[in-house]
């Protein structure tokens, strides 16, 4: 016997990959439903190799449904995820609406996948942001050999994590370039994303921050250590998808850059590619489609006593959304759903 299972928002970039997950890891499904807005009603999704109309979210009762991944955004989510809840639906959310709710887990199962157990709360658990996904998957298993006290983080974000307007927008740009007469405007992000890096995601807060950064804080914070302090900077950069990140990493412990590349080598999720050589490491073109988190260009900081720098790459429509959805899934479902 296996699970009813909904996904919400299911003609998104999110949505589309949460489908082709469900069925590449052919989670145990008995039946499954796409619902996406009204003007979406009917549009074709792809469930491996079955076809679903979706159903329009507005009128679609939850009732006896297993688990709803929701891959919406943070309006909606806050009328439909209470509604599903109530109707004893476990909800799985992208949005960052109930990422901060301390009675709303947050839940990356590499890291902290016990932590699903306080679902029963809300019968909401959260996704956190794609950019933190990947680096605390990288930052686990150091943290549990060498205590991490600081981190300095730089990320380099794919247009994917705006959306598919984002997407058709660098496209757009770039061709517009080459083209007299064709040249597209900013619209979607404040400058020109064509050939450009924009140090600016989500809004800008009080202290100058934006909320992009506030959220790899505190979503680190609460994932894996409070005490764990994170500066971070966000950027934009000109790639379609996959994120990257450039991590310099301070410990209570002496950490040798070998035993780091050894113990991250063993870790879960975690692909090391790190030759000293001419492209010896991974970029994001490379990560696309990949389940795994990659780490690259380990090497000692030698400016502080215990520090360890790294590059870490995945795909955030994936590791960063999608995918870790689906294993929170896996992990609700073997600790406690107990179906499949």
């Amino acid at each position: 016997m296996g699970y009813r299972v909904v996904v919400v928002g299911a003609t998104g970039n999110v949505g589309r990959e949460m489908l082709n997950i469900l069925a590449e890891r052919e989670f145990p499904v008995d039946e499954i439903a796409a619902l996406a807005s009204r003007r979406s009603l009917g549009t074709e999704c792809s469930f491996g190799d079955k076809t679903l109309k979706c159903q329009d979210l507005e009128q679609f009762d939850f009732t006896g449904w297993d688990i709803a991944f929701f891959a919406i955004g943070s309006d909606a989510t806050k009328i439909h995820a209470p509604r599903a809840a109530k109707q004893g639906c476990v909800v799985i959310d992208n949005s960052s609406l109930y990422r901060y709710d301390p009675d709303v887990p947050l839940v990356v199962p590499e890291v902290n996948a016990a932590a699903v157990d306080g679902y029963t709360k809300k019968f909401i658990i959260a996704n956190p942001n794609c950019s933190t996904a990947q680096m605390v998957v990288a930052l686990k298993p150091l943290h549990d050999r060498a205590r991490i006290k600081r981190v300095v983080v730089s990320t380099y974000q794919s247009v994917s994590g705006t959306g598919k307007e984002a997407m058709d927008e660098l496209w757009n740009q770039t061709k517009g370039m080459y083209v007299p007469g064709q040249e597209v405007a900013p619209k979607v992000y404040p400058k020109q994303i064509a050939f450009n890096v924009i140090p600016h995601i989500d809004v800008f807060m009080e202290d100058g921050s934006t909320k992009e950064e506030w959220k790899m804080v505190a979503e680190t914070k609460k994932i894996l250590d409070k005490s764990i302090k994170v500066t971070a900077t966000c950027v934009r950069v000109p790639v379609f998808v996959g994120h990257a990140e450039s991590i310099n990493i301070e410990f209570e412990d002496h950490l040798d850059e070998a035993e780091a590349r050894d113990i991250l080598r063993e870790s879960p999720g975690i692909l090391v590619v790190d030759k000293r050589e001419s492209g010896g490491y991974i970029t994001p073109v490379e990560c696309v489609g990949d389940y795994a988190t990659y780490v690259s260009r380990i090497r000692q900081d030698s400016t502080i006593d215990n520090g360890i720098n790294l590059w870490c790459v995945s795909d955030n429509l994936r590791k960063g959304a999608a995918l870790n959805a689906v294993q929170i899934a896996e992990v609700l479902g073997n600790r406690c759903l107990k179906k499949g």
